[in-house]
């Protein structure tokens, strides 16, 4: 025998430790894709913001992220899961968890907004800033997806580069609809 028990009798803290171990190896990172691609749709979006522009544009973020997360919940609970069964606490509390990185990858380039006066910039810094950061998310969110399911380097690369364009597409979309 190993000295390790995984079956009812183990410890707490163990059963616990290999509950999240396992939703780690199951977990799905196209939230946290969609997640940074929404953060650079919102940044690009927030053309006119008012008399407090940073503070406004760190709670369209955050705001966004989670009505868009609420929304992908409700999708996944009330759309093909209902027709089959009726999700239980469980059930909502684990699809609320899958598609929690919708809203994580909001976090970053809002705290870059906030912290923005700090390094020096100007609100158009903060929104340049801003949308680079989600850009460097959507690649991160990606690759660690791609990796997650043992991707060769190679098609890590890919789907960097396949996200890096797209996020280079929403930026030529600034330079385009602000110029």
């Amino acid at each position: 025998m190993s000295g390790t028990s995984t079956g009812p009798s183990a410890p707490r803290g163990t059963r616990r430790a290999e509950r999240r171990a396992a939703r780690r190896a199951h977990a799905d990172y196209t939230g946290g894709v969609y997640g940074s691609m929404l953060a650079s749709s919102v940044v690009i979006g927030a053309g006119s913001l008012g008399s407090f522009p940073r503070t406004e544009l760190v709670l369209l973020l955050l705001l966004t992220s989670l009505v868009f997360w609420i929304a992908h919940v409700h999708a996944q609970l009330f759309g093909a899961r209902l027709a089959r069964e009726t999700p239980d606490r469980r059930t909502v509390l684990r699809v609320c968890r899958e598609e929690w990185p919708i809203v994580k990858a909001a976090v970053p380039p809002a705290a870059a907004v906030a912290v923005s006066p700090l390094l020096g910039l100007d609100v158009r810094g903060a929104v340049w800033l801003a949308l680079c950061i989600a850009v460097a998310g959507q690649v991160g969110w990606s690759v660690a997806a791609a990796r997650r399911v043992g991707a060769s380097r190679r098609l890590m690369a890919v789907t960097a580069s396949v996200n890096l364009l797209l996020g280079l597409l929403i930026i030529v979309f600034k330079l385009v609809l602000t110029h």
